[in-house]
């Protein structure tokens, strides 16, 4: 089971709306996990302007020595990323898995303002047992 050291869901406009740390190492304040988000959607948004193919939707992976950040973007705009250990597998699967989480537990709920931070409970729960749980169960998406 790969390790994921956070996760991020931004919207549209580059604000941070949820943010979930995983890892016992290195916790980031909020203003450092702002700053992030901040950073990743200006790059996303330049990527996607400079790149050479048409179509291009930006950055879906970056590979550092100690981390991969992978994003998910929806439709709609709103990107969902990733910080795991290096050469993790399966992630794309599991972005793609929070945002059907998204869509059915946040979108879903009736109390939700679009673009305002997550407070949902039952979105939580099933994001945590997501993500703790094995992998296995995303190979087959």
């Amino acid at each position: 089971m790969a390790a994921i050291y956070s996760l991020y869901i931004i919207n549209k406009s580059g604000g941070l709306i949820y943010y979930k740390d995983y890892g016992s190492a290195g916790r980031m304040d909020t203003n450092d996990s702002l700053r992030v988000a901040s950073l990743w959607h200006s790059m996303h948004a330049i990527s996607q302007q400079l790149s050479p193919v048409s179509g291009c939707l930006g950055i879906e992976l970056l590979q550092a020595d100690t981390f991969d950040l992978h994003c998910f973007q929806s439709l709609t705009g709103t990107k969902f990323f990733v910080v795991s250990e290096p050469g993790a597998q399966h992630m794309e699967s599991l972005l793609k898995f929070v945002y059907e989480l998204y869509t059915n537990y946040v979108l879903k709920n009736p109390f939700y303002e679009m673009e305002m931070p997550i407070r949902c409970e039952l979105f939580d729960i099933n994001l945590t047992q997501a993500v703790q749980k094995d992998h296995v169960t995303f190979l087959g998406r």
